[in-house]
């Protein structure tokens, strides 16, 4: 059978480049990057995929009213085993929104147009997370048109929210529809890898992001001794918190690269509009991803040590505050999900593979934190968020090779 179903997926290519191509075009941004959301993009996945026969589709709205509809929508699809539901249930969980498009400029096409060329199509979300999720579709639609049942259910799940949180996606479902996983399910979700399939993600590490206020007193950039620069005293504040936190917390551990906690300024807001004035009000962000052995309250602890630091210095007010926090358990290496993507990515790909760890968040935390084994794979270039993001189409069918591979598996 897995023959057929290979020889099926490989004859996909036009299929797969017209459904990366509509998806493209339905650009699912959120609310909070100044988007509508995914429900375009959703519903046309939802049509499409009642066209081709893929029955066994179920949404679940989140409430949004900032968004297109005031919801968030999750798309499921069940494609029923011969097992009957005696063995666990293969999840494969994609998502569906996307960043915007960042600096157009720095784009050679229209960043919403798909583009094929030279076996690879070149677009805002074509890798991440389309690759995964039109993949997954390839591997449904591969049971489906053969009128061939997997060894064990298998279920996709399209999610929102990822790129922002996932607090109307993943985090939204486990709070409202736990039911929909059942102990034992085993979750890959292809939202991350390496060019040859070597790497299986079980782990992440705890992720913060941190808000920096500084309040001081606007004066006129010629009397400083008038003022107090919460410009100055935030950016001496961002140095102090990168090194005094890389410092204190400086463990390594190789199974994550870099093998160290990260601790990066990131977003600036607008303090003065002019040149001239010393700003009284500052505020910067910070994206820190610490090895799982520093819990996230004692990274924020000290963190707010060194801030005092900064109030007696510069006679300024510091207020940090956690935006964002995850932390993580890691999925056993011993696993059945480990074990059986590891087989099929032998199979299909012949490579060898191994368990790793990233910085990088995923909705595998929120799995893992579940109870449920996750493990995040793909064969890509990590092109994810840059410009002239690509996918290439050979990846895209070999991918849905390892996972029509795994749900045609009965063993773990």
């Amino acid at each position: 059978m897995e023959r057929e179903i290979f020889e099926f997926i490989d004859g996909c290519e036009d299929i797969a480049v017209q459904l990366q191509t509509e998806l493209t075009g339905r650009p699912a941004i959120s609310p909070a990057s100044g988007g509508e959301g995914e429900l375009d993009k959703c519903e046309f996945l939802e049509r499409w995929l009642m066209e081709q026969g893929i029955s066994g589709l179920k949404r679940y709205d989140a409430p949004d009213p900032r968004a297109k509809g005031g919801v968030r929508p999750n798309l499921t699809v069940t494609v029923n085993g011969k097992d009957g539901g005696a063995l666990p249930c293969l999840w494969i969980v994609s998502h569906l929104d996307v960043v915007p498009v960042g600096e157009l400029s720095l784009w050679d096409s229209d960043p919403w147009v798909a583009v094929k060329k030279d076996g690879r199509l070149t677009g805002r979300g074509v890798e991440d997370n389309q690759q995964g999720l039109v993949s997954s579709v390839l591997a449904a639609f591969a049971f489906v048109k053969l009128k061939r049942q997997p060894e064990r259910t298998l279920k996709l799940l399209f999610a929102a929210d990822e790129e922002c949180g996932s607090a109307f996606g993943i985090d939204w479902l486990l709070k409202n529809h736990r039911r929909l996983f059942k102990p034992g399910d085993l979750v890959l979700i292809p939202d991350g890898g390496d060019p040859a399939g070597e790497t299986i993600e079980i782990a992440e590490k705890n992720q913060m992001w941190l808000k920096a206020h500084t309040r001081g007193k606007q004066a006129h950039a010629s009397r400083p001794e008038q003022g107090r620069n919460a410009c100055l005293a935030g950016a001496d504040l961002a140095l102090r918190l990168r090194s005094g936190l890389m410092k204190k917390f400086s463990a390594r551990d190789t199974l994550f690269e870099p093998d160290y906690t990260t601790v990066e300024p990131t977003k600036r807001e607008a303090n003065v509009p002019n040149i001239n004035t010393i700003p009284g009000d500052d505020v910067f962000y910070m994206d820190i991803r610490a090895l799982p052995c520093y819990p996230v309250n004692e990274i924020l602890e000290e963190a707010r040590r060194i801030g005092l630091g900064i109030e007696q210095q510069y006679s300024v007010q510091v207020e940090l505050t956690l935006i964002q926090s995850m932390e993580s358990k890691p999925t056993p290496k011993s696993s059945p999900i480990v074990k059986m993507l590891s087989a099929a990515c032998k199979q299909v790909l012949g490579v060898e593979t191994r368990p790793v760890g990233i910085g990088g968040g995923t909705v595998g935390a929120f799995l893992r934190n579940e109870g449920l084994d996750a493990v995040v794979w793909s064969r890509m270039d990590s092109t994810a968020h840059q410009p002239n993001e690509y996918c290439l189409i050979e990846n895209l069918l070999s991918d849905a090779k390892v996972m029509a591979c795994m749900a045609a598996t009965a063993s773990e």
